[in-house]
């Protein structure tokens, strides 16, 4: 029986079958809240079914690929698959036009060489003089790019298609030595470039992600404007971006 990339086969035991569906039905409303807080973060013409139903299949992949063995909660286990075959898909789609993904690019190259001349992280304005535009049309580029940044941070826009930073990792078992240094270095590489963004970009991204509040939470929080705390959080996306592709991807430098 030929197996799907998330790993599906349908079974074959009637009262495995049945043990399947029960758990499926029972996980649903969590596939449900998590295509929600996607969509939440997308464009209106994105349809939330569609991304239940792709949720599904990464369910469907947790539960038949789940080992209680390894002390893991199938909720734990299955978040992680359903919000990777929802993203998957997204990308798969490439839902955002292409113009957008261009001014994402050269918004993270204005960045790093603004960053470079003041020797710090660079102001909007110094940004947008980059651009050649105004710090006005800037921002409107922020609320454009936006809704590109669906993509977790090991993923680098200098190119298309993304590139994903754990690929650029040995191939090894997760606990392997290797592996844990390299996504040691990655995640204090990661620290610094966090460390270093203006604080209110910083607060927006911790409220953000590890909060999990809404854009509009956020916004009543900070007591700014829903659509400003948008920019500020995608301004800092590709702060970090910026840092990334060239600290983490790019070859070193040989010696004169």
């Amino acid at each position: 029986m030929a197996t799907s990339s998330y790993g599906y086969q349908p079974a074959i035991d009637a009262d495995a079958a049945l043990q399947r569906e029960a758990l499926v039905l029972k996980h649903l409303p969590q596939v449900r809240l998590i295509a929600k807080r996607i969509h939440d973060r997308l464009p209106d013409y994105v349809s939330l079914d569609d991304l239940i139903s792709t949720g599904v299949v990464g369910l469907l992949a947790a539960i038949d690929n789940f080992d209680p063995s390894l002390n893991v909660q199938l909720n734990t286990y299955a978040e992680r698959k359903i919000r990777g075959a929802i993203l998957d898909g997204l990308r798969e789609t490439d839902w955002a036009p292409r113009e957008v993904r261009k001014k994402a690019r050269l918004i993270e190259s204005a960045i790093h060489r603004a960053k470079q001349k003041a020797g710090r992280e660079a102001t909007e304005e110094e940004i947008a003089a980059e651009l050649g535009i105004s710090r006005d049309e800037y921002q409107k580029w922020l609320t454009e790019v936006r809704n590109t940044e669906l993509e977790r941070l090991e993923f680098a826009v200098g190119e298309e298609p993304a590139r994903h930073l754990l690929k650029f990792i040995s191939g090894g078992e997760e606990s392997s030595p290797s592996r844990i240094v390299e996504r040691s270095e990655l995640e204090r590489i990661l620290t610094v470039a966090i460390d270093r963004i203006p604080k209110l970009e910083r607060t927006v991204l911790s409220l953000y992600y590890y909060e999990e509040l809404t854009l509009r939470e956020i916004a009543d929080v900070v007591g700014l404007h829903l659509s400003r705390v948008a920019q500020l959080r995608t301004q800092a996306i590709l702060r970090l971006r910026s840092h990334l592709e060239r600290v983490w991807l790019s070859p070193p430098r040989r010696k004169e």
